[in-house]
């Protein structure tokens, strides 16, 4: 089998890097103008669903690519909701909202995930127990199936014994984790435990904003798991195993 391993050190000094960028820094990044961004983001705060909508159908008309709208509008925006919540600068419903309304956006851009030649390959997504924030692994999947690969998604706090059986039928060539709370990580390292004993040539790539406040030792005691922090990275792993 291939491998296409990230070392779990540089991976963090990856993550440490982006969190001390400036604002300013970050944006010159991005490939969606900041003009559009900041009217993409002042429309999800302010709960605007129609106007969320109009950007993303101007960005796909003129387009814009599906890795693109995740990671430079749909995931930025989301962080940044994130960080305003963490700074009690907006309510818990707001950032719920938000995250609703994103969920709505994926249907206008989603044409394009099948678009892309098919292989037989296949991972399975899932988010671990007690984690119920699911978008970022859906943007996962849908990106998967845009590389032509199948990408079984199972949502929100997948029972391990049932991610462990669905393993063992579906023979995936990768296994992705999402975490979006650091403090579910005790969950995250008991599917780590399970899936590498019974499945230990089985890779197992682990993302999340959790990821940010902290956990990536703890994933060093694992040959066979590797933290991905952005969809560049999940391509690379991707094509090791293509």
């Amino acid at each position: 089998m291939k491998t296409g391993k990230l070392l779990p050190a540089a991976a963090e000094l990856h993550a440490a890097r982006r969190r001390h960028l400036t604002d300013d820094q970050l944006a010159m990044t991005h490939t969606i103008d900041e003009t559009t961004y900041q009217r993409y983001l002042a429309a999800l705060l302010a709960g605007d669903r129609a106007g969320c909508a109009r950007v993303v159908q101007e960005l796909v008309a003129a387009g814009a690519g599906i890795k693109d709208l995740y990671t430079d509008l749909f995931q930025r925006a989301l962080y940044q909701v994130g960080e305003l919540w963490e700074r009690q600068r907006i309510s818990v419903a707001v950032e719920h909202l938000a995250t609703a309304i994103t969920e709505r956006m994926l249907p206008l851009v989603q044409a394009q995930v099948f678009s892309g030649p098919t292989r037989d390959r296949s991972i399975i997504i899932a988010c671990v127990a007690d984690e119920y924030h699911q978008l970022g692994g859906r943007m996962i999947a849908d990106f998967c199936e845009l590389r032509g690969w199948r990408g079984y998604f199972l949502g929100a706090d997948t029972p391990l014994p049932d991610l462990l059986r669905l393993i063992v039928v579906r023979r995936p060539a990768l296994l992705g984790l999402s975490l979006s709370i650091f403090f579910n990580l005790p969950a995250l390292l008991k599917a780590l435990d399970a899936v590498s004993s019974a499945h230990p040539d089985l890779p197992i790539l682990v993302g999340g904003q959790a990821f940010r406040w902290g956990g990536l030792p703890a994933l060093q005691a694992y040959s066979n798991v590797f933290y991905i922090a952005s969809l560049d990275e999940l391509e690379q792993q991707m094509l090791a195993y293509e």
